[in-house]
């Protein structure tokens, strides 16, 4: 594999021949990465990193200009997306910690929190792996999880996965160099989700100086497992693997291997982090260069799962999807504006305008998508529950006695079909108060109860608030609001006042 100039190679190589199924049942392989905003793929404008093969995807397939995420932040975002519903609606709104004030164990001379996760998904509200397995589906979830603590009701083989390794926790997730790693794989005598010692990690500090030390790089551990588990299925049963790569979320570090070299070269102006006070992310060199090499290095997982799929003769009957959990962050000393990240969009992380939660969407569906197409339509993460049950003939209320989800199919899209528009967005989110509405071109933005009104046909950057000129416009999307929220306890927003009568 060639990157401007330089190769490398990852991964395991396996390679096999698999039989066919039935074309309304195609493999998924849902690739999810880390805090990676719109601008961040050449695809989509970014002029600095090369991303060759998620930018070939998209030549193949289908981009979506008009994506969004679930939530501004990566446990609600997710939630979102597995559980078909908007954060007015979804348990998980927020990113809501279990490790805070339990007890804690030593690893090597690192101490660290005797339990780890978020809050769970509801268990009574099923989740797309559940349906995925319940039609006949092998599952596999390989980075991620942020839906459930340990030993919880809500980990993932108690959700529908057949496999996963990677971490249950996302806080655990901020070292890409961790003193372990979650895994549930019943070839290995596994009957839960278990930790996995990294051995080689553990007899040196989590920070400091000698943090370089550790060799064990989960970014790869984690891609070389989904190789090997792709690699080994049979092709009997149709499989769906859900790739979520914490790349490129901070902590900025990596194995100083050619892929960082190359940025460090190129980016001959670069500066230092020296870190702060009560940080999980460590110091770090070269932060453009570091950021960078990150979105290459995910982006040659990508060309690897890819060419994989084609030596097992399996990309003509599978859905490959590219996208990111949320807008980009600041954290661990990135640098988003030298980017230009997110184009001409306004905010970042744990906001609800543009920048926070539009994000890369791409399809590729070989024979079924037309390539090349760029897609203005609007879609978020709760229509990939209602499009999958689309795929599957699947009814969520009739099947398994749930209300249905908040989102459309959009499935008619990905086959070139003509679909009605939808009527509105909806985000909430509770750590920085805001909700996020869209309905057409406007789009409203409340902050602390707040309103505030855009049309993003004319002002993308949301740049000039227009409420005080468009009180009907603010009306219908504060009624919006009031028909969509759901109280929660657990995630507290301030409404806007209501319409008046």
């Amino acid at each position: 594999m060639s990157v401007s100039g330089f190769k490398f190679t990852l991964g395991l190589g396996i390679t096999g021949v698999v039989s066919g199924f039935s074309a309304n049942q195609p493999n998924i392989v849902f690739i999810m990465c880390d805090d990676m905003g719109y601008g961040d793929l050449g695809c989509y404008g970014q002029p600095y990193i090369s991303t060759p093969n998620i930018d070939s995807l998209a030549s193949r397939g289908i981009r979506f200009t008009q994506a969004y995420s679930g939530s501004p932040v990566s446990a609600p975002s997710r939630a979102s997306l597995m559980t078909g519903q908007h954060t007015g609606h979804t348990l998980v709104r927020g990113n809501k910690e279990f490790w805070r004030g339990t007890d804690t164990i030593m690893y090597g001379i690192n101490k660290e929190y005797a339990v780890a996760g978020q809050y769970p998904y509801d268990p009574d509200r099923v989740i797309i792996p559940e349906i995925l397995k319940d039609n006949g589906y092998t599952t596999g979830l390989f980075g991620k999880w942020a839906g459930g603590y340990e030993n919880s009701v809500s980990t993932p083989e108690k959700r529908g996965f057949d496999r996963f390794f990677g971490y249950i926790c996302q806080f655990q997730a901020h070292l890409y160099y961790p003193n372990f790693l979650n895994r549930y794989n019943q070839e290995k005598g596994d009957t839960a989700t278990v930790r996995i010692l990294l051995e080689d990690n553990i007899n040196y500090p989590m920070f400091g100086e000698d943090y370089a030390k550790r060799s064990q790089y989960s970014g790869d551990m984690i891609h070389n497992e989904a190789l090997e588990w792709i690699g080994s299925l049979s092709g009997e049963k149709p499989f769906a693997a859900f790739l979520t790569y914490t790349l490129p979320h901070a902590e900025l570090y990596q194995p100083n291997d050619s892929i960082l070299q190359y940025y460090k070269n190129k980016f001959t102006e670069d500066f230092d982090w020296k870190g702060q006070e009560m940080s999980r992310y460590n110091a770090t060199q070269h932060v453009h260069a570091q950021f960078a090499g990150m979105i290459t290095r995910l982006d040659s997982y990508v060309g690897e799962i890819v060419d994989l799929l084609r030596e097992k003769g399996l990309e003509e009957n599978t859905i490959i999807v590219f996208t990111s959990d949320n807008g980009p962050h600041e954290e661990g000393g990135a640098d988003p504006i030298f980017f230009g990240r997110d184009g001409k969009l306004k905010g970042l992380k744990r906001q609800c305008y543009e920048g926070g939660i539009r994000i890369p969407f791409i399809v590729s569906w070989k024979g079924v998508t037309e390539e090349g197409v760029d897609e203005d339509r609007q879609i978020a993460f709760y229509d990939v529950m209602p499009t999958i049950c689309d795929l599957l003939g699947v009814d969520l209320e009739s099947q398994y006695d749930a209300t249905g989800s908040d989102g459309i199919s959009f499935l008619p899209t990905l086959k070139g079909e003509k679909q009605p528009e939808r009527e509105f967005l909806y985000w909430e989110f509770h750590e920085t108060d805001q909700i996020g509405v869209r309905k057409g071109d406007w789009k409203m933005v409340v902050v602390k109860g707040e309103p505030r009104l855009y049309n993003l046909a004319e002002d993308i950057g949301e740049t000039t608030d227009v409420a005080s000129s468009n009180p009907e416009i603010v009306a219908d999307l504060i009624s919006i609001i009031y028909r969509e929220h759901t109280p929660s306890e657990l995630f507290h927003i301030t409404l806007p006042q209501p319409p008046s009568r």
